[in-house]
């Protein structure tokens, strides 16, 4: 059964940190790339950051650069996202998901999602 779980989500003030977790079952975690979304009342899902398979390489939305980073831990099936420097704006529901291909079909799965919510 596959499963991404995250966690680390909260109440943080402007200019707050958190991270945020996403632990994988069920699938070859290692072979997989990650990402992170995040959904904003009344808005679409956007693309926050991306890590390759093996963790060589990152893409970042331009609202999170030099702010957010992305890591994961291929021991642990574990990905990360660090968020320094928080924002109203960066208020919303942060998603995990995971695509890759195993045995020549391609595959993404989403996790159920972890509010951030950035206020005084």
């Amino acid at each position: 059964q596959v499963q991404l779980v995250e966690s680390g989500g909260g109440l943080v003030q402007p200019g707050g940190s958190l991270t945020l977790s996403c632990v994988a079952s069920g699938f070859t975690f290692s072979r997989f790339a990650m990402r992170w979304y995040r959904q904003a009342p009344g808005k679409e899902r956007e693309l926050v950051a991306r890590i390759t398979s093996a963790g060589s390489s990152t893409n970042y939305a331009d609202s999170v650069k030099g702010r957010f980073t992305i890591s994961r831990d291929n021991a642990k099936n574990m990905v990360y996202l660090q968020m320094n420097s928080l924002k109203p704006e960066d208020t919303a529901v942060y998603y995990c998901h995971a695509d890759g291909i195993t045995g020549g079909l391609g595959y993404d799965y989403w996790g159920q999602g972890t509010q951030v919510t950035v206020s005084s």
